[in-house]
């Protein structure tokens, strides 16, 4: 692989606001959500802003018009220790790893084992690890391994990395990239942006307060603005981390336009479905319980979860244990294709989650035409105002709205009409839009000549 000369690395000036991006995953190399909304984002702002995006790693290969994608893997060593100066780390405290293999989207209860108490502008300060290569990010899964290794070294080199680009803000997403944002604002000055995906205090509930949450709230007390996907978590953040409403500024995710199709059913009867990680999260254990409720009233229906987690074998139990497991069915894991597949041969949508920071999914249902029912613990509640709603708990009331929906065409045709109304005001040109003009709005942009 050719190493790309340092020059290239470094956007040219415009008078549009220079925005460093820090993603942990960008297609295609993704695990989820997090890589396709930072790639539909970052595409968006391009029109509004000159963009350059640091990750751990990118394929070589895929090329994004009017996007500087940087990923570490594909820059070698020696370019790497050129960058920057390594004694511009202060040597003050030491970052001790644990090992774990975490995923950065299912809650692992760390302890915090990592001191976060002590921590200055210079948040990096020694790291102990092996080299200081962007190997470790040549394997193929980022998630693999001692993941808080790979966050903390991913801080160090981006930090290495932007001491040589030239930028106006900092834009970091989760608390995978909260390091290197810290330590990037420590050494340049220029102003910092944290869009959240998701908090740990949704994965795991108010009770964690582990180190990854224990990250969260340092990285979120020294940005200079926070960016939740909804109100709904802007008010977690708020409430659970002590973040004052004044460095808040929710900003809804967007959608990609697809072309919906109907497929024929595999089957005679309904068909309800579920789609997302089947973790805490998620709330899949209620719509096993709401699956069993509408099966009381109405045995031509069938339940049908998609995806996979921790909660995948109790979910079977527990549909055993209903005697309902002839109706009920887990497809573990599919590809985006098998997953529209399922969207063309729904009737229902359910998303029960019991802390949704946003909901893609379910707009991605009514972009098929799906009536859907959700949580009210969610963010895509916000936006789609059509949408039946319910809170998680309350099985028997999405189980009414669910039967309501499978016996009632003219409520059936209201909500999706409704749906589809509210589709119109969800789009990520509309997301990068409101992104840009917060920088403005908070004063985080320098003043153009």
């Amino acid at each position: 692989m050719t190493t790309p000369p340092l020059s290239d690395l470094i956007p040219a000036r415009t008078e549009l606001p220079r925005v460093l991006m820090l993603g942990w995953e960008f297609p295609p190399v993704i695990n989820g959500g997090l890589g396709v909304a930072c790639h539909d984002l970052c595409i968006a702002m391009s029109k509004y802003a000159n963009v350059t995006m640091i990750i751990p790693k990118s394929n070589p290969d895929f090329v994004v018009k009017n996007l500087n994608l940087i990923g570490l893997n594909t820059i070698d060593a020696k370019t790497l220790r050129n960058i920057g100066h390594a004694d511009s780390y202060k040597k003050v405290k030491q970052v001790h790893f644990i090992n774990t293999h975490l995923n950065p989207y299912y809650n692992n209860n760390l302890e915090p084992h990592h001191d976060l108490q002590n921590l200055s502008s210079q948040y990096l300060k020694t790291i102990k690890i092996g080299n200081e290569t962007a190997e470790i990010f040549q394997i193929d899964d980022l998630y693999g391994g001692d993941v808080i290794e790979k966050v903390t070294i991913f801080g160090k080199l981006a930090a290495k990395l932007a001491l040589s680009l030239d930028f106006d803000i900092i834009h970091a997403h989760d608390w995978m990239t909260m390091i290197a944002g810290m330590e990037i604002k420590a050494k340049t000055g220029k102003p910092l942006v944290m869009h959240i995906h998701s908090l740990e205090v949704d994965r795991g509930g108010p009770q964690s307060k582990g180190w990854v949450y224990q990250m969260e709230k340092h990285g979120m007390e020294y940005a200079d603005l926070l960016m939740p996907v909804s109100n709904f978590t802007g008010h977690v953040i708020h409430d659970y981390y002590q973040i004052p409403w004044s460095k808040i500024l929710p900003v809804h995710n967007g959608i990609r336009p697809v072309e919906p199709f109907k497929s024929e059913a595999m089957f005679k009867e309904k068909m309800v479905l579920f789609v997302g990680r089947l973790t805490r999260q998620k709330g899949p254990e209620f719509f096993v319980d709401i699956a069993e409720k509408v099966l009381q009233h109405d045995q031509n229906v069938r339940f049908v979860m998609a995806g996979t987690g921790e909660y995948f074998n109790p979910l079977l139990e527990r549909a055993a244990q209903r005697g309902i497991a002839h109706r009920f069915h887990l497809t573990g894991f599919l590809n985006l294709d098998k997953v529209r597949k399922l969207l063309s041969i729904a009737d229902v949508y359910v998303m029960p989650s019991v802390s949704e920071p946003f909901g893609l999914s379910a707009v991605e249902a009514v972009q098929f035409g799906i009536p859907a029912v959700i949580s009210k613990q969610s963010g895509v509640s916000e936006v789609l105002s059509g949408s039946l709603k319910f809170d998680y708990w309350d099985i028997n009331r999405a189980a009414g709205y669910i039967l309501s929906l499978l016996h009632d065409p003219v409520l059936l045709e209201n909500v999706r009409q409704d749906a589809y109304k509210d589709l119109k005001n969800i789009s990520w040109d509309h997301s990068a839009q409101k992104v840009v003009n917060g920088y403005n709005a908070h004063h985080l942009l320098p003043v153009m000549a």
